[in-house]
């Protein structure tokens, strides 16, 4: 009895120590203007000026990517003026109110997104040369990776291209529908090894989300030139997920597997998980700190148009990779002969290890394809919105919904779970606020265990 009770006093302390993370986000990130000149190409040398009032905060100039940024010294109403001396004699400011300069509202800790377009002599009119305020009126509300919002993107809460308040109510549900697809995805994609892990060693993995953020990291390390020049974003995926599988087989190899031959008690694993969670979140906080980054290469695309559906090509790649990655690890799970092994350890330990099967080579192999496919998941979710040190922890919650509601240790259970989350979260914002999304589809998952405990996919189980 004693024993249980220092163990709950040891979760509840657990816990706590991570509540305080969100406070340091803030405090990490702070107040930022930025954006890119890039239309009809990156343009360098441009001068932009930012006013509070009439005081001017700061000055910066575009760089070889059109990249620029202003440091802010709290939220409040700013003005930004692009000081069309400095654009080059090829091209032209847009012609529209405004368009050298735009009046934007910055909240705390938001780093905003603010992005200017040129146009060449005779095109100001066209549409692509309009310059947008912020990142909301690009693409028709999708945003440049979700950086305008950062509180938003924090909680999962994404924008469908071509949604707004005067949008027909069957084109928001189209498109609602297809961005609840493109989440659920992500999130079926990233909970698979969540699901595999619960179901080889009963063990629930605290820092799965942290893996999630380890990949996403890892892909803007290798893409932005910090460790090789001009990596593009695909090689630089694949070393995540590579990354991923490593980090996932040295746990189990150094961490896990000693601990169960001690016998030490699941609930023991668990509150030592919460402690790898925290302390691979803050490595990454201290390492890329606190502020949000796209993926150069796909922060601003003009969207396509596919019928009736808006949607942008790096979301329509997520959808297509997505869909083969999950046709793959089900042809790997029902005809290879590891696939085979680790669901037979998943339906019964102890009856595969007397059949002769390796559990712990079988258990170490489950770890490293979590670890691959918790890392694509977080390329992925980088890809949708932004890179930050918390966006897996964010997603944790969303991803343990879906496997209970999919079935506990099931792989295609984690991907229907996935889907049914992403939907339900996205088409939640119909009728309610998007600041809820998150709440309706944990409500959707409480729902439908009360009708069927064991989850969709999942079996019933003698219990005693």
């Amino acid at each position: 009895m004693r024993r249980r009770l220092v163990t709950v006093l040891l979760a509840v302390i657990a816990a706590i120590l991570a509540i305080p993370a969100v406070a340091v986000a803030d405090d990490q990130g702070g107040e930022t203007l930025n954006g890119q000149i890039r239309n009809p190409e990156a343009v360098e040398g441009l001068d932009i000026t930012v006013f509070q009032g009439d005081e001017e905060i700061g000055t910066a100039t575009t760089d070889p990517d059109g990249n620029w940024e202003v440091e802010l010294p709290g939220p409040g109403d700013y003005r930004i003026v692009l000081d069309q001396e400095s654009v080059p004699d090829e091209y032209v400011v847009a012609e529209r109110p405004g368009a050298e300069h735009d009046d934007v509202e910055v909240r705390e800790g938001q780093q905003r997104v603010v992005i200017f377009n040129l146009a060449l002599p005779g095109e100001e009119g066209s549409e692509s040369a309009s310059p947008s305020a912020s990142a909301d009126e690009e693409e028709g509300g999708q945003d440049a990776g979700g950086a305008d919002d950062p509180q938003g993107a924090e909680e999962g809460v994404t924008t469908a291209p071509g949604v707004s308040e005067g949008t027909p109510f069957g084109t928001k549900l189209v498109q609602l529908t297809v961005a609840g697809l493109v989440f659920g995805l992500i999130i079926a994609i990233s909970a698979i090894g969540l699901s595999l892990i619960f179901g080889t060693t009963r063990m629930i993995n605290f820092a799965h989300g942290d893996m999630v953020t380890f990949g996403s990291m890892m892909a803007l390390l290798f893409s932005t030139g910090s460790v090789f020049d001009d990596v593009p974003l695909v090689v630089a995926a694949l070393i995540a997920v590579v990354l991923g599988a490593l980090l996932g087989a040295g746990l189990e190899a150094f961490l896990w597997r000693p601990l169960r031959k001690r016998n030490v008690a699941l609930i023991q694993m668990f509150i030592v998980s919460i402690g790898v969670a925290l302390l691979l979140r803050h490595l990454l906080l201290v390492y890329f700190g606190g502020s949000r980054q796209p993926y150069d290469e796909f922060q601003l695309q003009e969207s396509l148009r596919l019928g009736p559906v808006t949607i942008t090509p790096r979301d329509l790649t997520i959808v297509l990779l997505s869909v083969v990655v999950l046709i793959a690890v089900g042809c790997l799970l029902q005809f290879t002969r590891i696939g085979k092994a680790m669901r037979a350890v998943s339906d019964n330990r102890d009856l595969a290890e007397s059949s002769g099967i390796n559990v712990d080579r079988v258990t170490l192999y489950v770890w490293g394809l979590g670890g691959a496919l918790s890392a694509l998941g977080g390329v992925f979710y980088g890809l949708n919105q932004t890179v930050y040190w918390q966006m897996g922890f964010h997603l944790l919650l969303l991803m343990f919904a879906a496997v209970i509601l999919g079935g506990l240790g099931t792989a295609y259970g984690a991907m229907v779970g996935g889907l049914v989350i992403g939907l339900v979260a996205q088409l939640s914002t119909l009728w309610f606020p998007a600041e809820l999304m998150n709440a309706w589809a944990l409500t959707i998952m409480i729902i439908v265990l009360l009708v069927r405990p064991q989850g969709i996919l999942g079996r019933r189980e003698r219990v005693g």
